[in-house]
């Protein structure tokens, strides 16, 4: 390829397109990310192939493919545009009040009782700042971590490594078991199977659902099951309704205020199992704002959610809190 070298055409953004592009292996893919024209994308990149004087993809295969040389650029490049991006997020981001796009994306586990709270408050402390809220599946929100599309990311933790993400552990929650409020059954009915009482439980594709799962296996137990739900709140509210029993946690049982006269909790009797959640940020997101929903989301918690919990039930004071 002859080099034309066009160096006025070289800038962040192109080098930026041409990261998202090696990832993404596809033009429209990477115009539907970035909000560009295929045309524009493609401008880009030969503009950054016209300056280097390289082919850095093999135009004549699809989905796009690095060449060589292309692959050993993104290699030498990577970690130049995360130091950028990293010190563009800090430096924005000095005084807080010049902080202007902050993008979260968190479980609904916290959706009714934290996050207006949590909203309210970095409204208050980041005066610039447009927030978008996303609400969303742990796995869903940890591929837009990666994709770029969020900022910072509140999760169940999933059994495999977060690669490229930063996390803090942020607390423990353990599994226990809700009961109708007046059961035919016992706990030792329950866990000999000797019941007529469906066991209502998480679907597999989900990162709670696999840990029930997984753990129940290993015991090797087998629970009869009529019913499999994502959403918390409605395997709780059909629990109260006596439909059925549950595996649930503290975190999710603080949500279902309008259901919990109606039921019963309990210790899991075998061995204990818990799961614990995380805050999780792109790689380039600034420590300053990370610290400071970090710290806010403590506090929350603690107040609205752990304290209340453990005095209402005291033999979950050990189990459930903060992850220091």
């Amino acid at each position: 390829m002859k080099n034309k070298s066009n160096r006025k055409d070289l800038n962040l953004k192109t080098l930026e397109l041409f990261q998202i592009c090696a990832e993404k292996g596809s033009l429209n893919a990477v115009a539907v990310d970035t909000g560009l024209s295929v045309s524009t994308v493609s401008h880009h990149l030969r503009s950054l192939e016209d300056y280097l004087g390289i082919n850095l993809f093999d135009h004549t295969r699809r989905p796009m493919v690095l060449t060589q040389k292309g692959q050993l650029f993104l290699h030498n490049i990577s970690d130049a545009l995360h130091t950028i991006r990293k010190a563009k997020a800090e430096a924005s981001l000095g005084d807080l009040d010049e902080a202007s796009y902050l993008r979260l994306g968190i479980i609904e586990d916290f959706d009714s009782d934290i996050i207006p709270k949590l909203a309210t408050y970095l409204s208050a402390n980041l005066r610039q700042c447009e927030f978008m809220y996303h609400t969303d599946t742990s796995y869903n929100i940890i591929e837009m971590l990666r994709d770029r599309k969020l900022d910072i990311g509140i999760i169940s933790n999933p059994p495999d490594r977060l690669a490229k993400l930063t996390e803090r552990p942020l607390i423990k929650d353990p599994f226990i078991i809700a009961l109708p409020s007046d059961p035919e059954q016992t706990i030792s009915d329950l866990l000999s199977t000797m019941t007529s009482l469906p066991f209502l439980r998480f679907p597999k594709n989900m990162i709670i659902g696999r840990q029930i799962d997984s753990h129940l296996s290993r015991l090797g137990l087998n629970f009869p099951s009529k019913f499999e739900c994502g959403n918390s709140q409605t395997l709780l509210a059909m629990v109260a309704d006596g439909a059925g029993w549950t595996i649930t946690t503290p975190l999710l049982l603080s949500r279902a205020k309008r259901f919990q006269s109606k039921l019963n909790i309990h210790q899991f009797p075998m061995k204990a199992f818990s799961r614990d959640l995380s805050i999780i940020s792109s790689p380039d997101c600034s420590r300053l704002i990370l610290d400071l929903v970090d710290k806010k989301m403590r506090k929350l918690i603690t107040k609205y959610i752990i304290e209340a919990t453990n005095e209402k039930n005291p033999w979950l004071a050990k189990s459930f809190s903060l992850i220091e």
